[in-house]
């Protein structure tokens, strides 16, 4: 896929979250955007994703306009696979429901249909013996490996993760990573907002480099983290890198 991006920018109150940015990222099918906590990258990935709308700017994505209109924003969104930090399971349905419902609710799929495509996306995941539990049943991992499934069920453009183990210990994060690698491998368009350094670098072919609202450097996540450009990126890498 591929991303243009012209003069974007979003305010939140008095912060400046993007700060005209403006970027072209050729063919790519991981990208990984990292940087600084704060520094605007969730408030990108959700522009992406067509959940926020910039205050100014374009945003183009495989040579399509985005348009900022709720309308189209909802259109946009039906499309998207977007998988949060904190899971965003519904507590009082089962695993199962969880996916089943916006098939049908959302996607308007026959009702036999949803779940034969919901069985099997648990059975091949080896999440069946799980389907029938609620949210709070399961491991941190298995809650996001349902969220993740969630995402693909409605057979999406792309695949946007913020954040995806944020909230799990590392066992459960590796699980997890293995799995976002899995997607990858069977050729899936994947954005991905994540602090972990070596999956950004494994996973992704591009990757983009924002702080303080801006793009500072963007090219293939081998150049990235091998030979950076940018004195801010170099002190970053030098510092999340250290231990």
């Amino acid at each position: 896929m591929r991303l243009e991006l012209r003069d974007v920018g979003k305010r939140f109150g008095n912060s400046q979250a993007l700060r005209g940015v403006t970027l072209s990222i050729p063919d790519f099918q991981s990208l990984a955007i990292i940087g600084p906590s704060g520094g605007g990258k969730t408030t990108l990935l959700r522009i992406l994703a067509g959940l926020t709308a910039p205050d100014a700017g374009s945003v183009s994505i495989d040579g399509q306009a985005l348009e900022f209109s709720e309308t189209a924003l909802l259109a946009h969104r039906r499309g998207i696979g977007t998988v949060f930090q904190a899971y965003n399971l519904f507590p009082h349905l089962s695993a199962r429901e969880n996916v089943l419902l916006p098939l049908v609710r959302v996607h308007g799929l026959p009702a036999a249909e949803a779940e034969a495509i919901v069985d099997a996306l648990f059975a091949r995941f080896q999440l069946s013996r799980h389907a029938g539990q609620r949210p709070a049943e399961l491991s941190g991992g298995q809650q996001q490996r349902v969220a993740i499934v969630r995402a693909i069920a409605i057979r999406p453009r792309f695949l946007v993760f913020d954040e995806p183990t944020s909230a799990l210990d590392p066992e459960m994060t590796a699980e997890v990573l293995d799995f976002i690698a899995e997607l990858r491998g069977e050729g899936r368009d994947l954005i991905i907002v994540t602090h972990n350094m070596g999956f950004a670098r494994e996973v992704s072919d591009r990757c983009l480099f924002i702080a303080d609202g801006q793009a500072l450097e963007e090219g293939p996540s081998e150049q990235v983290f091998g030979q950076p450009r940018h004195p801010l990126l170099a002190a970053f890498l030098a510092r999340v890198l250290r231990y």
